[in-house]
């Protein structure tokens, strides 16, 4: 990847941009948690800042909730109440600019909360989640939201899988891949399974598996475990000898470490 985040290829992430509440002690429950931090997150947001620090060029596409008014936290529109008005959004969008990520696919929306995410890891190593929307603003983008201009100069187009869930995200999702792939740019796929965001199980696997066939690349956690353990395992041996040529090892010689790495 280039050094310059000005001349290297754009990598356009889309999707979802939450709040994470982390347990301040780890090990524990979420309901046996005393207290949590709060961090930005979200999937593709994530992506979208690690490029950048590692020295790329990326832009996020998502929506927020609006900007806070300063003297009220709700008021009324259309004859509604509109409840969108929280800070996390305008957090979450200057988490953004702070990390270099381009915005100008970032929208705003008055009608809907930010969501938020509590995260813990369980003694066993796994995961729990709790979520929070129902709708939350990133829910809420619609196909009039696009920057198709902004998709159309990516190198590639990243998503996940939650902005499949429900309308009219599904649509804008859909519509943002067509734009992508109509201009011959990679498609990057995380399909990120979070069951508790779907309907049901069955669900998931239909929507995840939905465009399954589209993108150029698909994370699979498993696979890329097992190519980064055998690349450690390559190299560690490599250390072991001198020249380059004749440090190389076979692939039994990695699997044998690996095996008894474990």
């Amino acid at each position: 990847m280039s050094s310059g985040g000005a001349t290297a290829e754009l990598v356009v992430s889309f999707g979802e941009m939450l709040i994470d509440f982390v347990p301040d002690v780890a090990g524990v429950s979420l309901a046996e948690s005393g207290g949590f931090i709060k961090a930005p997150g979200g999937a593709p947001a994530n992506v979208a800042v690690a490029i950048t620090k590692l020295g790329g060029r990326s832009a996020f596409i998502g929506k927020v909730s609006a900007r806070p008014h300063p003297f009220r936290h709700w008021e009324r529109i259309d004859g509604r109440i509109s409840f969108g008005d929280d800070e996390f959004g305008h957090m979450l969008a200057d988490i953004l600019k702070k990390n270099g990520v381009e915005d100008e696919g970032v929208r705003f929306d008055p009608n809907a909360r930010t969501a938020l995410a509590f995260v813990t890891l369980k003694s066993n190593g796994e995961r729990e989640f709790m979520f929070y929307r129902n709708p939350s603003a990133d829910m809420l983008l619609t196909e009039a939201d696009l920057n198709l201009s902004l998709i159309k100069r990516a190198k590639i187009f990243h998503y996940g899988s939650i902005s499949l869930i429900s309308e009219p995200c599904r649509s804008a999702h859909l519509a943002a891949m067509r734009a992508a792939k109509q201009a011959g740019i990679f498609l990057s796929y995380d399909p990120n399974v979070r069951l508790p965001l779907w309907p049901s199980e069955e669900a998931a696997r239909t929507g995840i598996k939905s465009i399954w066939k589209e993108p150029d690349f698909i994370k699979n956690e498993e696979k890329l475990k097992q190519a980064l353990t055998f690349a450690n395992a390559c190299g560690a041996i490599c250390t072991t000898k001198k020249g380059a040529i004749p440090a190389l090892p076979t692939a039994s010689m990695a699997m044998e470490l690996v095996a008894k790495a474990k």
